[in-house]
């Protein structure tokens, strides 16, 4: 055996030892998927990517990105019905490539998930401060902003993160109910912006229908591609759902798909409705409401957007605390952040270590350098998951593979060449936080992880 990476043996006892409870079914894991793509992606994205980049054609730009997550997202599903397992992309690193590969690809997810949970927390606050004004109450600035942008504290969103977390640790059979209920909210409010604002497009909206250009709809396509980032939390959920080899995949398949229509439908209606050029607000869908008079509409749509960005947080805290307790049962982190709470069967030490960081994110920094990085690391993961498919089907051929990726090695390697080209267009400051993060994450390999892996123990359980 390689001691460099760890037996695929492993991995598939613990997948049949069942540990914690299997809960998430197909509709579950759906839902948790569209609920952590359509968030802000479809209540700030649109609008402003259809004004500074694609105009109209924004909805070739949500499809161009929809087919590379297609991609990677069919990469993923023949890796988690393979190896069933939390650890998501550093599982599979760990086993294919390396321990060395493996801690820095769970890492990277580490600082994606959070930095995505403090942004869109964020995003959420300007949501609740908004509405509220509708009502004349007015929430101080100083509350709602950073040291960093001349406020004391984003309090609204540090409470929500809180109260997130806390409902998390009471166990996922818990919060799949209030997550079902929040995604639930966030598609009716959908729906309800489609209806309303249907009547009132006017055609002549979509002239040009590419004002920007070819070079526009790739521009926004590469922006709105991190508003389908949600998909890849699923991976993270493999240990408590049911029949994983067939849920998995397809909960990950319907789960583009449907926020792809959404996306598409609300690009149209939007810059149907309201010409392009003034799309350039966060609050887009209210917005062209109000412009159109239909406030009351406008108003239940703000309130949606309120309790339906609540389940994107939801969702990478969930796939957070997911990625470290799978790290440290691995012993790349401490072993008490893999420890699962008698009673929830929840891995609580994670979740509110996950937690706690995110609040203090999403509360006291700015968040708009910090979460850049996000786009470098999810792609540099993705990559390796499209890689990893290729590895594992050399090292291990007669694994068991209940989805397997069809046309050989045509979709990994188109799925590689599309994060390629992607990244190729990032910004530099986005290199440099990511390479601050991975950094970080040396020191903490060096001078802890190296002298605490345990393969043979990886998959072992604490209960408190």
């Amino acid at each position: 055996m390689d001691n460099n990476k760890i037996d695929i043996k492993i991995l598939l006892d613990n997948a049949k030892k069942g540990d914690r409870k299997k809960t998430l079914g197909l509709f579950d894991l759906s839902i948790l998927g569209i609920g952590a793509i359509i968030g802000t992606g479809i209540l700030v994205l649109t609008g402003i990517v259809a004004a500074t980049d694609a105009g109209p054609g924004v909805v070739y730009s949500f499809l161009i990105a929809a087919l590379a997550s297609g991609l990677i997202g069919l990469c993923y599903a023949e890796l988690t019905t393979s190896i069933p397992n939390s650890g998501s992309a550093y599982v599979y690193a760990w086993a294919s490539i390396g321990k060395r590969v493996g801690f820095f690809a769970g890492w990277t997810l580490l600082g994606v998930y959070i930095t995505t949970t403090a942004t869109v927390a964020n995003g959420w606050s300007g949501y609740v401060h908004s509405f509220f004004a509708e009502f004349g109450v007015e929430i101080p600035k100083a509350l709602i902003m950073s040291p960093f942008n001349g406020g004391i504290i984003n309090l609204p969103a540090v409470i929500m993160i809180f109260l997130v977390t806390f409902v998390l640790s009471k166990g996922t059979s818990e919060s799949k109910v209030l997550n079902n209920i929040l995604v639930l909210v966030k598609i009716a409010i959908i729906v309800l912006f489609v209806v309303v604002g249907f009547s009132d497009i006017n055609k002549s909206n979509w002239t040009p229908f590419l004002p920007y250009g070819v070079s526009g709809v790739f521009a926004g396509a590469s922006t709105v591609f991190f508003a389908f980032l949600g998909f890849d939390a699923l991976a993270t959920s493999a240990e408590e759902t049911k029949n994983v080899q067939k849920t998995l995949p397809k909960a990950i398949l319907i789960s583009l798909i449907v926020a792809t229509l959404m996306y598409v439908v609300v690009s149209l209606v939007m810059t149907g409705v309201v010409k392009f050029d003034r799309l350039n607000v966060p609050e887009a869908m209210s917005f062209v409401l109000l412009e159109k008079g239909h406030n009351v509409a406008a108003q239940i749509i703000a309130a949606g957007a309120i309790l339906g960005i609540i389940a994107v947080v939801l969702a990478f805290i969930y796939a957070s605390a997911n990625i470290m307790m799978s790290m440290s049962r691995g012993g790349f982190l401490p072993k008490k952040f893999a420890t699962l709470n008698k009673k929830s069967g929840s891995p609580n030490n994670a979740l509110w270590l996950i937690g706690f960081i995110a609040a203090i994110c999403a509360g006291l920094l700015d968040i708009k350098n910090l979460a850049v990085f996000a786009n470098v690391g999810s792609l540099c993961v993705f990559f390796l998951i499209s890689l990893m498919v290729i590895l594992l089907r050399r090292q291990h051929p007669d694994l068991e593979r209940p989805f397997k990726v069809p046309f050989g090695y045509v979709i990994p390697i188109a799925s590689m060449i599309v994060c390629i080209l992607l990244l190729a267009n990032l910004p530099l400051n986005a290199w440099l936080n990511y390479a601050g993060w991975l950094l970080i994450g040396l020191l903490m390999y060096a001078f802890y992880s190296v002298k605490h892996i345990d393969a043979e123990n990886s998959m072992k359980v604490d209960v408190d």
